[in-house]
């Protein structure tokens, strides 16, 4: 998975993070979400995550080489947060597709039961602060799980492959929908790569 290739924390070394590409314009997602919006959101907001996280680990082998328990133990906060806002950001803005052709594929989905689930998703506007909505599949079950997190966190420390994943982050909404984020979440389906979805859910099962 890219995101992993770009992530060699999960290798047990500390390289630097690099900035996932889009597999789209910036202006190839309107009037979804404007051209503005997902520059800002891509190339400021993730690429400020991967900094952070970067900077921090140089921090964190500064403080192993000498021993700084204390240091080190205020830093794995730091990398906590900023590796969750690089991952979740890779996921999320990964899963976007100009080619609007949800209607079909949604319906199909729909027609699934437990997809109910992505009413539950749209609760996400109900989230109180920043976070994140989930939907994926249970590691233990095999079913579908929605789990709603704040800040960053990420669903595979709570037993949860995700397959789909909407922020609700104020940044990834405000400069196209204001403080109406159900207006948001009502859009964001169209724009959905339902095909990775189905790849990942598929994936997930094995």
């Amino acid at each position: 998975m890219q995101i992993f290739k770009n992530s060699k924390f999960f290798f047990g070394t500390l390289k630097a993070h690099t900035l996932p590409a889009l597999k789209y314009g910036y202006s190839d997602l309107e009037p979804v979400l404007s051209a503005t919006l997902l520059e800002f959101h891509h190339s400021k907001h993730h690429q400020a995550y991967i900094n952070n996280l970067n900077a921090a680990q140089e921090q964190l082998e500064d403080a192993l080489t000498k021993n700084d328990v204390q240091k080190i133990a205020t830093l794995q906060g730091t990398i906590k947060f900023n590796l969750g806002g690089h991952l979740n950001h890779s996921v999320v803005l990964g899963e976007l597709d100009p080619n609007q052709e949800w209607r079909r594929t949604i319906t199909s989905w729909k027609q699934c039961s437990s997809l109910r689930n992505q009413q539950k998703l749209g609760k996400t506007a109900a989230i109180q602060g920043s976070g994140w909505g989930f939907l994926g599949v249970d590691q233990q079950s095999k079913k579908l799980r929605y789990l709603e997190l704040p800040n960053q966190e990420i669903p595979q420390n709570y037993g949860l492959t995700p397959i789909l994943t909407i922020d609700v982050w104020e940044h990834a909404y405000w400069w196209d929908y204001k403080n109406v984020r159900p207006n948001f979440l009502a859009n964001v389906w169209k724009i959905v790569n339902w095909k990775d979805v189905e790849a990942r859910y598929n994936q997930a099962q094995k």
